[in-house]
């Protein structure tokens, strides 16, 4: 579940860079944005994996 949350803790972290990208078209707001996504893609892909081992363990 660790994966999980640091998922939602940089969602939350990210709300006001999306806001400030689609909203006031901040193009430095929309970098910063791009690299959260990707980063909530490699912690997606770690929650994957995290729930495979713990599937195959039982």
């Amino acid at each position: 579940m660790n994966a999980l949350e640091k998922i939602k803790e940089l969602i939350a972290a990210t709300e006001k860079d999306a806001e400030s990208f689609y909203i006031k078209k901040n193009k430095a707001a929309g970098t910063r944005l791009r690299k959260a996504y990707l980063d909530i893609k490699n912690l997606a892909a770690e929650g994957r994996t995290e729930v495979q081992e713990m599937k195959n363990e039982k």
